[in-house]
């Protein structure tokens, strides 16, 4: 069963050791960070540091200049990433042996929100996520889609891994985040994803529906959430809030510009890309949920991509969707969480790769050995040995 860690070119640039020891863990793979959003990450092991601060979502190499004049651009990296960092870190990796692929994540940009305020999501309060760029508006699609193809297809890359290829909501942690102290539920959480910018309150129009009255909808179906009602769950709940016609528009509208944003920024890259480069989404089988593994139609998505990779910090149940696509050559690799200290389990992973297989997991994603202990590592080497 093939694996692969997720790694970040500073947990390999500048300690001569790193490459070797990922492979010497037993994995085929590594998932190198080619863009990547702001974060401050530890670094246990490097010889010249243990903490990197990546202050704002950039690019991790050179851009090319098909960014010439425009205004919506990828930012460079800082000193935590100066240079081709991408480049010399995948360097190492392979001469370790290591097959790598890229990892790029697209619609979670802070920077750009900030920038370019018009680029975000806005709430039915009027409230603007600069984390989560609207995937309707064409401006922001064209720049998702050329980042996707610039970041995806570097040098030495044999695939790619594409991270929040779709709508992001209110899940965001942010710098002292305190969102946390109403419940909002899976329904909750939809009704503050709903995007009011322009692009998208012309999209609810084509559905049928008055965009401010769907906005005073959204916030009338939310005041018994913040009254603290609970959670009705899935998309019944969604549907108990604001009515099932209406909520069936916003899911028509919202899924579409998904998937044509999927199906757009994939071709880009399979352009872009040598014969065989393998390219996956992060993705979750639930159309309407949202975030970093943004939902999709199982059997749409596998007709565009090569697979998924699917979260299992949850647990392995949102394989099945996907394995029961019946699609013999999709790769469907379950997402493990092997840092103890961020709730991962390196102890279990050969039980945990086991059950995965038998709901339909055909590769592993291992997160993350740049941030895993020394512990940790160990019992990752050990149960990847065992499989």
């Amino acid at each position: 069963m093939k694996a692969s860690t997720f790694v970040y070119p500073w947990d390999v640039n500048g300690d001569p050791e790193a490459a070797d020891r990922i492979a010497a863990l037993g994995v085929q793979q590594a998932t190198l960070a080619a863009a990547y959003h702001s974060t401050r990450a530890l670094t246990p092991r490097h010889p010249r540091h243990r903490i990197v601060t990546a202050e704002h979502a950039a690019v991790l190499y050179p851009t090319d200049d098909r960014w010439e004049g425009r205004r919506l651009r990828p930012y460079a990296a800082g000193d935590w990433a100066p240079g081709d960092a991408f480049g010399e870190a995948a360097g190492a990796l392979a001469d370790a042996g290591l097959e790598v692929h890229t990892w790029v994540v697209l619609a979670h940009n802070s920077r750009l929100g900030a920038e370019h305020p018009d680029t975000s999501v806005v709430n039915a309060y009027g409230d603007r996520y600069p984390w989560a760029p609207c995937i309707a508006q064409p401006a922001t699609r064209a720049y998702l889609v050329d980042l996707a193809a610039e970041a995806a297809v570097r040098p030495g890359a044999r695939g790619t891994e594409l991270e929040s290829l779709g709508w992001y909501g209110l899940q965001h942690l942010h710098a002292h985040d305190k969102t946390g102290g109403v419940g909002l539920g899976d329904a909750g959480q939809y009704l503050m994803a709903l995007c009011f910018c322009p692009a998208c309150r012309e999209g609810y129009g084509r559905q049928g529906l008055d965009a401010d009255e769907l906005a005073a909808a959204v916030r009338k179906a939310l005041e018994p959430v913040w009254q603290g009602a609970p959670d009705d769950g899935g998309w019944a709940g969604v549907e108990k809030l604001l009515g099932e016609e209406t909520a069936a528009a916003t899911r028509a509208w919202r899924d579409e510009t998904a998937r044509s944003l999927q199906e757009t920024a994939v071709a880009a890259v399979r352009a872009a890309a040598p014969e065989g480069f393998q390219v996956l989404l992060h993705a979750d089988p639930v159309t309407y949920h949202v975030g970093a593994n943004p939902g999709v139609d199982p059997a749409h998505i596998l007709s565009v991509a090569d697979g998924v990779v699917v979260p299992c910090a949850g647990g392995p149940g949102l394989l099945t969707p996907f394995a029961e696509q019946g699609r013999e050559a999709a790769v469907v690799a379950a997402n493990l969480g092997v840092v103890s200290g961020m709730g991962g389990s390196p102890g279990t992973v050969r039980a945990d790769a086991a059950r995965a297989r038998e709901l339909g997991a055909t590769e592993l994603r291992l997160y993350h050995a740049g941030l895993a202990s020394d512990g940790d590592l160990g019992a990752l080497r050990k149960g990847l040995s065992e499989l």
